[in-house]
């Protein structure tokens, strides 16, 4: 089923996100850890909705991948804005792929989701691109698909 692939993809986002804020969150201003905790609680309530929509169409959700391998380091708080940003882009990626798969109140959820994700990513950047979600991802590109194993073995997932 073509929807409960995108919902799966959106879901293995989600968990890609969620870890990815715990780091920004650790190298984060202080200035900007009230954002950081907003984005934060945002994605986990977005994952744990994915995983009642998986289970809801006779899925089976996929776990969180033990660990994720970072784009690039995040010494700093500049490269933790980068990697909210490159967070947001991601996510809004496979929800924009998910708008594709999927109809009705499934589709208005997952079109709020990719606007939320772009302004976000729009907040961490200061500047937007004119179609969130499509950006220069090729043919079969999934973003933020764990590259350890669907059973969420030790092997680190991919940010």
């Amino acid at each position: 089923m073509k929807e409960l692939t995108a919902l799966q993809a959106a879901l293995r986002a989600e968990h890609a996100a969620v870890y990815g804020y715990g780091v920004v969150g650790g190298r984060i201003d202080e200035d900007r850890k009230s954002e950081v905790r907003e984005c934060y609680e945002a994605h986990r309530a977005r994952r744990n909705a994915l995983r009642r929509t998986v289970r809801s169409l006779g899925g089976e959700p996929e776990p969180a991948a033990a660990a994720y391998a970072l784009p690039f380091a995040v010494p700093d708080s500049a490269a933790a804005v980068r990697l909210a940003a490159q967070l947001e882009d991601r996510v809004a990626g496979v929800y924009a792929d998910l708008v594709r798969a999927s109809e009705g109140a499934r589709r208005r959820t997952a079109a709020d989701a990719l606007r939320e994700a772009a302004v976000r990513s729009v907040r961490w950047k200061g500047s937007s691109v004119a179609f969130p979600g499509l950006t220069e991802l090729g043919a079969g590109d999934s973003p933020a698909a764990p590259s350890g194993s669907p059973n969420g073995s030790d092997a680190p997932g991919k940010l």
